[in-house]
């Protein structure tokens, strides 16, 4: 199988890699995550004008380029690489994902929206007593004359303090459908509440609740988004292993740059067995990863089952290797390796997180066990 790139995906990968270089330095982007409006819309905006990356995997109808998961998977790593605190993920491949698999003119102009730096959404999904089952959803949404009516609770929605449009799952008759939400955080509607929070990488999410939160009739995007969040979940995972790559091919280039400057009874403590065994084994679960991405990024068109199966592979894989790679730089960086100043503490923190995003290693190990049982 041939995992080289194309011309077109090289300049791409290049092109952002050489935009983050310049516009995005580790100390800056963690001071705006820790104070103002948590973000950098600045940058954002860049990403939409400047790169055009937003709407690189979004069609051409709604003013994107028409890539597909691939050009995703080149972005998110390079996403990844620069720790960017921006919900790429979340508006472009969970928002971009959803909407593609709806019908309407709203979504037609969110996705333009998406693709032009003006639309950031934030996937409601996930409730109290949920878990990460996105299917189990006790939110409700009742006909009331030309309008529904929202109630229930969701919990760790990810960039809802920046998003414009919330994208919500409830309850109707007896499936899950999809409806937006218009949204301004500092300004909710009548009817829903936010609890703003910053997460452990320094992203930005909330809990909300829906107390009879009253949505116009074009607001239900899709009556039964069962199947649509499915395959958009699967996608979301792909590009969260994308980025975690990212950030472990810098977690591991650190490390083996630290190692050799860093020295003890006169000699660089990379010259020693021992850590290099264990630099060693940080390789091989970076590249284990790289297999991973790259085999659930190109099954993403494959059927259900197959994606699914990839998919929990991949994510149960980079699980596995995001907490040997991360407790291993932060271990070989002696206590250096949590402090603020390096890059490997906060390098740390996502890859934390990352494990825990869209299903935890343990219950994709569950799900592909499921699903290859004869």
């Amino acid at each position: 199988m041939d995992f080289s790139f194309t011309a077109e995906q090289e300049l791409l990968r290049d092109t952002v890699t050489e935009f983050l270089a310049a516009r995005y330095p580790l100390e800056p982007s963690r001071a705006a995550a820790r104070t103002g409006a948590g973000w950098q819309p600045e940058v954002w905006r860049g990403l939409a004008e400047e790169v055009g990356i937003l709407g690189a995997s979004l069609p051409e109808s709604a003013g994107g380029i028409g890539g597909g998961p691939v050009e995703t998977m080149i972005i998110a790593e390079a996403l990844g690489a620069a720790l960017v605190l921006e919900p790429y993920v979340d508006t472009v491949v969970v928002g971009g994902g959803l909407l593609r698999r709806a019908d309407g003119k709203r979504a037609e102009d969110l996705l333009t929206g998406i693709a032009a730096g003006e639309v950031v959404t934030g996937f409601a999904a996930l409730e109290p007593r949920s878990g990460y089952d996105y299917t189990a959803v006790a939110t409700t949404a009742v006909r009331d004359g030309d309008d529904w009516v929202l109630t229930g609770e969701k919990t760790v929605v990810t960039a809802a303090p920046l998003a414009t449009h919330l994208l919500v799952t409830a309850r109707l008759d007896g499936g899950i459908a999809l409806f937006v939400v218009d949204f301004d955080a500092a300004h909710p509607p009548a009817g829903l509440s936010a609890r703003p929070y910053r997460t452990i990488d320094e992203r930005q999410a909330a809990d909300l609740t829906f107390e009879g939160l009253r949505v116009p009739a074009d607001a239900l995007l899709l009556a039964d988004a069962g199947e649509a969040i499915a395959a958009t979940l699967d996608e979301a995972i792909a590009a969260v292993c994308a980025e975690a790559v990212g950030a472990m091919r810098m977690v591991v280039a650190d490390t083996v740059a630290y190692t050799k400057q860093r020295r003890q009874f006169g000699v660089p403590i990379a010259s020693f067995q021992a850590l290099q065994h264990r630099m060693v084994d940080m390789l091989l679960e970076l590249e284990q990863a790289v297999a991973a991405t790259y085999l659930v990024t190109l099954k993403l068109d494959a059927p259900t089952p197959e994606r699914a199966r990839a998919a929990s592979a991949a994510k149960a894989t980079i699980g596995r290797a995001a907490r040997r790679i991360g407790q291993e730089s932060v271990q070989l960086h002696g206590a250096m390796g949590m402090t603020e100043e390096l890059a490997i503490g906060h390098f740390f923190k996502r890859l934390t997180a990352v494990q825990y995003e869209f299903g935890t290693t343990d219950q994709h190990i569950a799900r592909y066990a499921a699903l290859t049982r004869p």
